[in-house]
């Protein structure tokens, strides 16, 4: 099995090595006490430098905030090289909204093997939606390797790296748009007479339930819809109420918005 080195060690880095859990791991970060953290919650080494990290590893994933990946790479692109021309190139798995492989390989080495992934946040509970576009470097034993050690943290979609930035709209923020529904659900109960804990579990069930509806049924959101909407009934009143407020018009928009970031970040 290969060697994992994971250059940072906040939430969706520890939550993608801890899919990974029982590989061979290494961990480094700016952030010593973190990566003490997370190296001891994982089982990991810590090493002291990113430069030991690319030297270590076979599979070396990029788990830092776009503003800091380019001084990242820059910091490791000779340490990256030297293993490429003594053909041990390590496959870079990138997570960073907004870089392109060609971009990383800008700085890498044009022929360095790289793969741009887009997790969200469910990861970390092994509920997460994960994209993958690999660069015709990889070999297909490696991101069949790659797939399986990241099986645990989620769903795995192959795509065409031209949808990256929408998928990091999509599904990479996400998660952000669906807790405000589910707070703002909560608060519709609460307003409603509920008691607070009582509006919040039966919000997030009810979310959850609906999601399952649509993946296990096949059925169009819009027919699911009409399942709920009788005539005159209480459904419509509240549809009527959300339309009223441009409901569909404004989540379009904050998908469209996060796209525009991610693009705006490359």
């Amino acid at each position: 099995m290969s060697i994992i080195s994971c250059i940072g060690s906040g939430n969706m880095g520890f939550a993608l090595m801890s899919a990974a859990k029982g590989a061979d791991i290494y961990i480094t970060d700016a952030d010593l006490e973190k990566a003490k953290s997370s190296a001891a919650a994982l089982g990991a080494k810590l090493l002291d430098t990113n430069t030991e990290a690319v030297k270590k590893g076979d599979i070396i994933f990029l788990a830092v905030k776009p503003q800091v990946l380019q001084q990242v790479l820059a910091e490791i692109a000779s340490a990256a090289n030297q293993k490429l021309n003594s053909n041990r190139a390590p496959v870079f798995v990138s997570m960073a909204a907004g870089w392109s492989i060609a971009k990383i390989q800008g700085i890498l080495g044009a022929k360095m093997p790289v793969v741009r992934i887009m997790p969200n946040t469910p990861a970390l509970i092994g509920k997460g939606m994960i994209a993958m576009a690999a660069s015709p470097e990889v070999s297909a034993q490696s991101v069949s390797e790659l797939e399986k050690l990241l099986s645990g943290a989620g769903v795995i979609d192959k795509v065409d790296e031209r949808f990256m930035d929408a998928v990091t709209g999509l599904s990479g923020s996400g998660p952000a748009f669906v807790y405000l529904f589910i707070e703002a659900l909560a608060d519709g109960g609460v307003r409603a007479g509920l008691p607070r804990d009582k509006a919040l579990r039966y919000a997030a069930q009810t979310v959850l339930g609906s999601a399952a509806m649509v993946q296990e049924t096949g059925k169009h959101p819009g027919e699911l819809k009409d399942m709920v909407t009788s005539p005159g009934g209480t459904t419509i009143a509240g549809i009527t109420a959300l339309e009223d407020g441009a409901f569909r018009g404004t989540v379009i928009k904050a998908v469209e918005a996060a796209w525009k970031r991610s693009l705006e970040l490359g």
